[in-house]
């Protein structure tokens, strides 16, 4: 959810400082300051509202408000990243804070989190406003961006060893090219398959205002980011459901190649089982998940995520590939 002042009007006036020790107000709002290794900011295009929402038609950072479900800002800022763009990134650290001022003089405190991200934005499945891009901070004075965002960038860039400065545009532009013609790039889903010793499956249902499949079973899964699938897979199990799996304990069980719906990109899902595993699932991200159960694959939920139901099947016969969602 975007940050939006009181009745949804602008926040005209703004300022930055440095983030205040264990400020965490009850009304509040989060953004994420994302970069990667060469040294690009990922901002959000703004849909263009004007009176309806802040900074309507401006670049900016992703982030939202705080609701009552989030037990602190960082809390937020991982909720609004998941619900607007599907994007998990393992280490935020806190950077400022920016305050801004309503039209009757409330002030909103926002929370900046720092994190690092080295994935292609066209990846991202963007929920709300018109797109997302990567800019140097040269790039900004180009941009419809208010000053204070320009500022953290600029501060958090200044702190970059040399080996990692910002690159000029040029370069930038000669890595971003565009793929081979007729080359469309397939999003890496990992997905565990973790089966008792009785032969029942761990499914998650997942939240009622997730972006993807809400209030429908699914396999415990997540997206690469810069890393290997099998440290995803340990690093997911770990995030969502307290688990802990060691590398040589993985197994790949499936590989289904699936579209979900026409026009989406194409996706390559990744099915590990894990041998042997240690703790019990719990909730460590609510927002996401409301519910772990062990179910028998022989008698499924009907509200199962259909790729994770052929999958399953296909695990159970014993095939390694299969296919979902393409043209007859």
């Amino acid at each position: 959810m975007a940050a939006r002042g009181p009745g949804d009007q602008p926040l005209p006036a703004r300022e930055a400082t440095k983030l205040p020790p264990a400020a965490e107000p009850e009304t509040a709002n989060a953004s994420a300051l994302v970069y990667n290794d060469r040294g690009e900011y990922l901002l959000h295009l703004r849909d263009y509202f004007p009176g309806r929402i802040w900074e309507p038609g401006m670049w900016s950072l992703l982030g939202g408000g705080r609701e009552p479900q989030d037990a602190t800002l960082e809390h937020t800022v991982r909720r609004e990243l998941a619900e607007e763009v599907g994007l998990h990134i393992a280490d935020l650290t806190p950077f400022a804070t920016e305050y801004a001022s309503d039209n009757a003089g409330a002030t909103v405190p926002i929370a900046i989190y720092a994190g690092r991200w080295n994935g292609d934005p066209r990846e991202l499945q963007l929920t709300e406003g018109v797109m997302l891009a990567w800019f140097t901070p040269d790039d900004l004075h180009r941009l419809r961006i208010a000053d204070t965002t320009s500022d953290f960038v600029r501060r958090h860039a200044a702190s970059f060893p040399a080996s990692t400065a910002p690159q000029s545009g040029l370069a930038l532009q000669e890595e971003h090219r565009a793929s081979p013609h007729g080359t469309v790039l397939n999003v890496i889903g990992v997905h565990l398959y973790l089966e008792r010793f009785d032969g029942t499956v761990l499914l998650g249902l997942r939240h009622p205002d997730s972006a993807f499949a809400p209030s429908t079973w699914h396999v415990l899964a997540g997206h690469c980011e810069q890393e290997n699938a099998i440290t995803c897979l340990i690093r997911e199990a770990r995030e969502e459901a307290g688990l802990h799996i060691e590398r040589q304990d993985v197994e790949l069980v499936h590989v289904i190649h699936h579209i979900d719906k026409s026009g989406d990109r194409p996706r390559m899902g990744l099915f590990f089982r894990a041998r042997t595993w240690g703790g019990e699932p719990e909730l460590r991200e609510p927002d996401k998940c409301t519910q772990w159960k062990f179910w028998d694959p022989a008698a499924l939920p009907d509200d199962l995520v259909p790729y994770t139901r052929q999958a399953i099947e296909k695990i159970r016969n014993g095939e390694l590939y299969s296919e979902t969602g393409w043209p007859a």
